[in-house]
C-alpha cells in the first residue's frame, strides 16, 4: 500500500463470482480516487457439518478478512449474495464474531457501504442490502447509499437501488452485469472512498 493511500476494506462472500465481481467493481471505484487504495477480503464459507473446515488460505480471490483490517481500515464496503432476502449465513457468522470490536468501538464513524447479487429479479436485493446494514449500523459506521442524482438509478432493468449497488445474476449466476450496474458499483466505491477522504479531515 502507497504510504500516503488510506485502505478501504472490501469485505465480500461469493459462491458462484457475481458478488466478487461486484466487489472488483467497488474496488476501481475507491482506486479511482488519489490516495485510497482497496483492501479485497472475503469470508469462509460454513458448513452444516461439524468436522467440515476450510483451508486457511483460500485457493483463490481474495484473502480472508482479519480483524486488524477492521482496525486499519478508513471504511468498509460490504457485499454478500441474498438467502431468503437476507445477507448468506457465512458473512452473518463472520460478524457474530466481531463483539470485541463493537465494544471497543473499532469501527465507529467511519463509512460503510453495501452490495449483493440475486439469482431471480425479486429474489430480495433490497431487503439483503438493509440486512447487511443492520451490524454495521450496530459498530457505529455512517451507512452510505446512491442518490438518485445517478441517473442509472431510473433506467436500470436489473439492480441498483438507493440503498446500494446490486445485481441479477441469473439461477446459474451467469448473466452478465448491465451497464448501468457497472457505473453504479463504481460509483458507490468513489463515494465511500471520498466520504473516507472527507472524514479524514474531520
Amino acid at each position: 500500500m502507497n504510504a500516503h493511500s488510506i485502505p478501504l476494506l472490501v469485505l465480500y462472500y461469493s459462491r458462484h463470482g457475481s458478488t466478487r465481481q461486484l466487489a472488483q467493481l467497488i474496488a476501481q471505484g475507491i482506486e479511482s480516487v488519489a490516495g485510497c487504495e482497496a483492501r479485497l477480503r472475503t469470508v469462509p464459507s460454513v458448513s452444516p457439518v461439524s468436522e467440515a473446515t476450510e483451508a486457511a488460505i483460500p485457493n483463490d480471490g481474495a484473502p480472508y478478512v482479519e480483524l486488524e483490517d477492521f482496525k486499519e481500515c478508513a471504511g468498509i464496503a460490504l457485499g454478500s449474495p441474498t438467502r431468503f432476502g437476507n445477507m448468506a449465513s457465512a458473512m452473518k457468522y463472520f460478524w457474530d464474531g466481531t463483539a470485541a470490536d463493537w465494544v471497543s468501538g473499532t469501527l465507529c464513524g467511519k463509512p460503510a457501504c453495501v452490495f449483493t447479487s440475486t439469482g431471480s429479479l425479486h429474489g430480495g436485493q433490497e431487503s439483503t442490502l438493509l440486512s447487511m446494514m443492520l451490524p454495521l449500523m450496530h459498530h457505529g459506521m455512517l451507512i452510505l447509499g446512491l442518490p438518485y442524482t445517478h441517473p442509472e438509478l431510473m433506467t436500470t432493468k436489473s439492480g441498483g437501488s438507493p440503498y446500494g449497488a446490486s445485481h441479477w445474476s441469473g439461477l446459474d449466476g451467469k448473466l452478465a452485469i448491465t451497464e448501468e450496474t457497472r457505473v453504479l458499483t463504481i460509483a458507490l466505491g468513489k463515494r465511500l472512498a471520498e466520504t473516507a477522504l472527507k472524514l479524514q479531515t474531520i
